[in-house]
């Protein structure tokens, strides 16, 4: 009787959970066009990936931009999640220490900038809300109540003593797609960690270039002894599009033309940056590249100080030689936050034929990509279409190790390891 006590409870706590944060989405979202430029990383590595070990001291950095530029009641808390980032039914008591929520106090006002913009900056965890327990987290900003969503972050918690992972990434096994696919192969030694149960409670997780929206979730040990699991796979479970490196633009300064940048200009009350006119590339030989797997940094070189980076509509050209049928295409990367956004679809210009489409970012280095959506689902994000497909392309792999230990109802992380193409 009271194991069937403790798990109604345990279900009345789940459905109270989702219905409380039903209005938001746990994942990297924007709920709000007025925020922009959002950066969620570890504490002095803007391009590091947003994780912390427990106890350890370590800080994440939250940083972002409003553009109405006016004074907001800015406050935030941590939502606990599952391996595949479902609600876990942790109540905030359970996996944090101090209060439940705290207010976002440090921001600054841009400097002699066309765009004015108030930016905001967080570091956490703090005294005030201490993490107590390793796993996955939501980050959730919200503008006086939580019911006035602002914007959504994912970030993860490790273990202080984790498991260790050797992994390879190679072209895939499968001969259909060994040169277009890569593969991620891996194997876990828990160590210390005495894993009951494992093909139940024991699940590992694939990102490629530190985005979720394609990450494989949920993964099970193929075959291992206590200790010791691998995670080689023959049936494609752990195979991703290889794609090509992610074309770059420099527009960290206004005052000349940076890189694949062919012309900068003031124009209707905007600063205008044209992007040299790019060709799609489907079945063009692979091309090595140095890029930053998709990412973009923030940084003005034309002026010292805070918060001196402008905002600059930025014109995006694109030249295909063959017709683009039931579909669209959209510049991608985390330029638009890894989604598929409307002001970044492109259209073809009938005079010149050519596909064109202007997105407002920030100051900085960026990479970014062409994708293709089709139009009967828009869950499908093709970024082979455009750019090609090749096994040899520098992609970056995260792999998360999860261990939900019995009589506990959360996923702890206790395993994390970067590996990349080529290395």
């Amino acid at each position: 009787m009271k194991k069937i006590a403790f798990f109604c409870c345990f279900i009345i706590a789940v459905s109270c959970y989702a219905q409380e944060y039903e209005h938001i989405r746990l994942e990297n979202f924007i709920y709000n066009n007025d925020f922009k430029s959002v950066e969620l990383y570890r504490a002095g590595y803007p391009l590091a990936f947003p994780i912390i070990t427990l106890q350890s001291g370590e800080k994440l950095q939250l940083a972002f931009d409003d553009v109405r530029d006016q004074s907001r009641y800015l406050k935030y808390t941590f939502i606990h999640c599952t391996h595949d980032w479902k609600p876990d039914g942790l109540s905030p008591i359970e996996y944090l220490e101090g209060f439940n929520e705290d207010e976002i106090t440090d921001f600054s006002h841009s400097f002699n900038t066309i765009m004015d913009y108030t930016h905001y900056e967080l570091q956490f965890p703090t005294e005030m809300m201490r993490i107590i327990k390793s796993g996955n987290y939501i980050l959730y900003v919200y503008d006086e109540t939580p019911d006035n969503p602002v914007l959504t972050r994912r970030f993860v918690v490790i273990e202080p003593y984790t498991a260790s992972i050797d992994g390879v990434v190679k072209k895939a096994s499968d001969v259909t797609y060994m040169f277009q696919k890569q593969e991620v192969d891996f194997s876990a030694n828990t160590g210390s960690y005495r894993i009951n149960n494992p093909a139940m409670y024991l699940h590992a997780s694939i990102l490629q270039n530190g985005r979720w929206q394609n990450a494989i979730t949920g993964l099970r040990y193929r075959f291992g002894k206590p200790g010791e699991y691998s995670f080689d796979y023959d049936d494609n479970s752990n195979v991703f599009d290889g794609a090509s490196e992610f074309r770059t633009f420099d527009m960290k300064s206004l005052k000349y033309n940076g890189t694949h940048i062919v012309s900068v200009d003031y124009q209707q009350n905007e600063n205008q940056v044209y992007v040299l006119e790019d060709l799609a590339r489907p079945y063009g030989p692979y091309v090595s590249e140095n890029t930053l797997c998709g990412r973009c940094y923030y940084k003005n070189e034309d002026y010292d100080g805070k918060n001196r980076e402008d905002y600059v509509r930025v014109h995006f050209t694109l030249r295909t030689d063959f017709n683009v049928p039931d579909g669209d295409l959209y510049v991608f990367g985390a330029l638009t936050d890894w989604r598929i956004l409307p002001e970044a679809r492109m259209k073809k210009n009938p005079k010149t034929g050519l596909w064109e489409t202007s997105l407002v970012l920030k100051q900085g280095y960026y990479n970014y990509q062409y994708v293709y959506v089709p139009y009967d689902n828009s869950q499908i994000i093709d970024e082979t279409y455009i750019e090609g497909n090749h096994w040899e392309t520098k992609n970056e792999y995260t792999i998360f190790l999860y261990y939900q230990e019995e009589g506990t109802s959360y996923d702890k992380l206790i395993g994390y390891k970067t590996l990349k193409m080529g290395d």
